[in-house]
């Protein structure tokens, strides 16, 4: 081992299937706490807005679901991430056990039993991840809306029930309406790089304008231009009325500010504004995502970091994607 990004990133040469991976709660706190502190995600999960108390817990899950992702996706063919997943499934289900699988499982198991959290979500994540080892496409939206209740809900359950927040379903109702929203989000963003990478195409084949519309994405991605002149019309036509259907889900799930502890309001404010800008500059790019990938600039991150405190006080208030800047 050694070779992939998976096996970097879980070490797997000293911590992989078959090995005694025992170590002590601090080491294993230790090593989730390097690796969330490591990856360059949009907002880190170990932001100033997460109570102190609470950032071992954060940097477990994180862990949990980074180390997840890398085997679904950086293990280098479906065949190895597949048999992976199914000892990262094993080790979920075996957490508290006293069986020895991963840092991440040592560092979590304490998490999961104080905050008398079930295994489901964390099975859904890796559920998702097994899923894209044999899907690539999505005929219908309410097939990809199944994937991200699999891929994208889970996350925002946990960290409710990390903050010890309300569980009632309302308050999951808008959770998982933010939290699809983002994962949405991030595949209108990444059309070009999933196809190129993975193979993968999230945008539902029924929302495809024009003929061939596969093989013209594909060709555009390769080459960085569209291969006729009807294809980027057709393609902006696609990701617009995506992206129409995405809006309202970051909008309903601004009911969930108003239902939470004020002092954990700016945490979720932050994720649900994010991906509220990110939609808006995608917009503002005339949807062209099959040729660049729009990103926040560093001086957008920032400004929301600052405006966190604040506007969580606006809790509930439905989006107004016309005052937004990249």
């Amino acid at each position: 081992m050694g070779s992939t990004k998976a096996d970097r990133t879980l070490e797997l040469g000293r911590y992989g299937p078959g090995l005694d991976c025992a170590c002590a709660l601090p080491e294993a706190q230790a090593w989730c706490m390097r690796l969330a502190r490591g990856h360059g995600e949009n907002f880190t999960v170990l932001s100033g807005f997460v109570p102190r108390a609470l950032q071992d817990d954060f940097a477990a899950v994180y862990a949990f679901c980074r180390c997840a992702d890398d085997l679904g996706d950086e293990c280098g063919s479906p065949e190895q991430a597949s048999a992976l997943l199914a000892w990262w499934r094993e080790g979920t289900e075996a957490m508290g056990s006293g069986r020895s699988f991963h840092p991440v499982f040592t560092a979590l198991a304490p998490v999961v039993a104080r905050h008398a959290m079930p295994r489901k979500p964390f099975l859904d994540l890796i559920r998702a991840f097994e899923m894209d080892q044999h899907v690539s496409r999505y005929s219908t939206w309410d097939e990809l809306i199944g994937y991200c209740r699999l891929s994208a809900d889970p996350v925002g359950r946990i960290v409710l029930m990390l903050l010890d927040e309300s569980r009632d379903e309302a308050a999951l109702a808008a959770s998982d309406s933010i939290c699809t929203g983002l994962q949405l989000v991030n595949h209108w963003q990444d059309v070009r790089r999933d196809l190129l990478e993975r193979g993968r195409i999230y945008l539902p084949s029924e929302s495809w304008q024009g003929e061939l519309f596969a093989e013209r994405l594909s060709l555009t991605c390769q080459r960085g231009f569209a291969p006729d002149r009807s294809f980027l019309n057709e393609y902006r036509a696609t990701i617009r009325s995506l992206s129409e259907r995405t809006w309202p889900l970051f909008e309903s799930g601004g009911e969930l500010l108003a239902r939470m502890q004020p002092a954990h309001r700016p945490l979720i404010w932050l994720f649900r504004e994010g991906g509220m800008r990110t939609l808006h500059l995608i917009e503002s790019w005339n949807f062209e995502t099959c040729l660049a990938r729009p990103k926040l600039t560093a001086f957008t991150k920032v400004r929301l970091l600052l405006q966190a405190r604040w506007s969580a006080a606006r809790a509930g208030r439905p989006a107004r994607r016309e005052t937004y800047a990249a």
